[in-house]
């Protein structure tokens, strides 16, 4: 049996969600890989870390290389890895028509290129761990078909696709493969990118009438990386307030 604390790499670490997921697996016990190409914000985090406990490394999500190199990182300073968070993205609001190719493989290759290309690189890792987990971070634009995000709705779709199937392969291994949806969370990202309007209509449009925050779904994703999670594999969680009943 493995000993020690377990491992996780975080994509997109440096903020919003990233960095809420990277704050709770360190509260947890865990070590944590800390992937981004935001430098400032991985030094960030490095202010609140316990010694040892965290391995901020410049990922690049879409490069093969970069992967491969994050992959021997893990090996050489912890020799195993336990838990995958796949949650780096981004979202552009254009409408359809304003959708250039480029602009279409860009939020493609981030959002969806990225889960496979990082999970393949360290799939060998993740083997060897006795209770692996893989956790994709897709979106509850996805139930909408929300409009200005023909390019990240398919890419999240294509997220929900690859988990089934990461599920499917991989269960003989031991590892579980799941996917969660927020709805609009309100990190910095977002309100930048995002009128007030829209904000506030996403509060509207939910039972749970305040803001989505990061630390909203920090527990689901806690939950999925424990014990009590093991034999769930290959499902959607819906993490949005009651926004959509799926």
């Amino acid at each position: 049996m493995m000993g020690g604390a377990k491992v996780a790499i975080v994509t997109g670490a440096a903020g919003g969600i990233g960095a809420a997921i990277t704050r709770r697996f360190l509260a947890d016990g865990f070590h944590v890989v800390a992937g981004d190409l935001n430098r400032s914000g991985l030094a960030a985090l490095e202010t609140s870390t316990p010694p040892d406990a965290l391995l901020p490394l410049e990922l690049d999500v879409t490069s093969e290389a970069s992967c491969d190199a994050m992959a021997a990182a893990v090996e050489r300073r912890f020799g195993r890895l336990d838990v995958l968070v796949n949650n780096a993205g981004l979202f552009p609001l254009q409408r359809f028509e304003d959708i250039t190719y480029q602009d279409w493989r860009r939020v493609i290759t981030i959002n969806l290129d990225s889960v496979f290309l990082v999970t393949k690189s360290i799939l060998p890792l993740l083997k060897r761990s006795e209770s692996g987990r893989i956790i994709n971070i897709s979106s509850g634009s996805t139930f909408k078909g929300t409009a200005a995000h023909a390019h990240y709705v398919s890419a999240k779709m294509g997220v929900l696709g690859l988990t089934r199937v990461m599920a499917t392969e991989f269960g003989e291994f031991g590892i579980t493969a799941n996917a969660i949806t927020p709805g609009l969370t309100a990190t910095e990202a977002v309100t930048n990118a995002f009128p007030p309007e829209a904000l506030e209509a996403a509060i509207q449009n939910r039972p749970l009438k305040r803001a989505q925050v990061a630390e909203d779904l920090v527990g689901t994703i806690a939950f999925l990386a424990s014990p009590d999670a093991a034999f769930l594999t290959g499902q959607t969680i819906n993490v949005d307030g009651g926004a959509n009943k799926h």
